[in-house]
């Protein structure tokens, strides 16, 4: 740290601004000529390559001064990995207000389960895209505020099933079904309080995923295991047969989506 603020300091604004037209070196100088106290030029949203996309192909990006860096989902800061299968992973989005991920590319279907978009609540709301696994696209995410914006997703790696029938669960009806396509299946449900769902047991890997901001749900596994979940957001994964129970004093709704494989 030392030797950078002696550099900086040996280094005249126009040796920095020099700096500027070698394209490897153009962050650097503008980072330096802001410690020096010279403007760069550039701005967050305009830089000398133009405006700062929002989406396109990972190429779009390269030449902008921020720097940015392209990056696949699983490796984006924002989009925490909280569980990981063999062909799937469970991630934990959250984007501050004010903050913008890094560009990063989706490959592969995935489930969102919208917890809230900044603005407030969104009840679980479900939508699945499945086209990257056919193109794949490469966007920025930014969150104005003023709340936190949070999605618990599911991403799939894997073929998908083409049977719709094959691979339901016991315990949840095929009528029931929020969404479902070759790679997902989802529902929604609401327990009164006190209520009690019957044993559920899934043939493919299942989470479940409160979305009423107030509630409290008990996921309780045939092993004796209880997850107690008590927010937006907060989900479990009983990889197992479990009942589910309302303990508190008002109704809670949750979201149980499978990956199918």
């Amino acid at each position: 740290m030392c030797k950078a603020v002696s550099l900086i300091k040996r280094l005249s604004s126009r040796q920095a601004g020099a700096m500027m037209n070698n394209k490897k070196y153009k962050a650097v100088a503008v980072i330096l000529l802001s410690l020096l106290g010279v403007s760069s030029g550039l701005s967050v949203a305009q830089t000398s390559a133009g405006p700062i996309p929002t989406e396109g192909d990972p190429e779009d990006f390269i030449g902008h001064s921020e720097p940015l860096r392209v990056v696949h989902i699983l490796d984006e800061p924002r989009h925490r990995t909280v569980f990981k299968g063999d062909s799937f992973t469970l991630l934990d989005v959250q984007i501050n207000p004010g903050d913008t991920t890094l560009p990063h590319t989706h490959d592969g279907p995935i489930l969102y389960t919208f917890i809230s978009n900044g603005q407030g609540y969104l009840d679980g709301r479900l939508s699945s895209i499945t086209r990257y696994l056919d193109e794949a696209y490469t966007h920025r995410v930014t969150n104005a505020g003023p709340g936190l914006f949070r999605i618990i997703a599911l991403a799939s790696f894997g073929p998908g099933l083409s049977d719709p029938s094959d691979d339901l669960p016991t315990g949840l009806e095929a009528s029931d079904v929020e969404l479902e396509n070759p790679w997902f299946r989802a529902w929604r449900l609401t327990l009164e309080p006190g209520a009690r769902h019957a044993s559920i047991a899934h043939i493919n890997p299942a989470f479940v995923v409160q979305v009423s901001p107030a509630g409290a749900l008990h996921v309780q596994r045939q092993d004796g295991v209880t997850h107690e979940l008590d927010a937006a957001g907060d989900w479990a994964a009983p990889m197992q047969a479990y009942e589910l129970h309302n303990p508190g004093s008002e109704p809670v709704t949750l979201v149980i989506k499978e990956v199918r494989q």
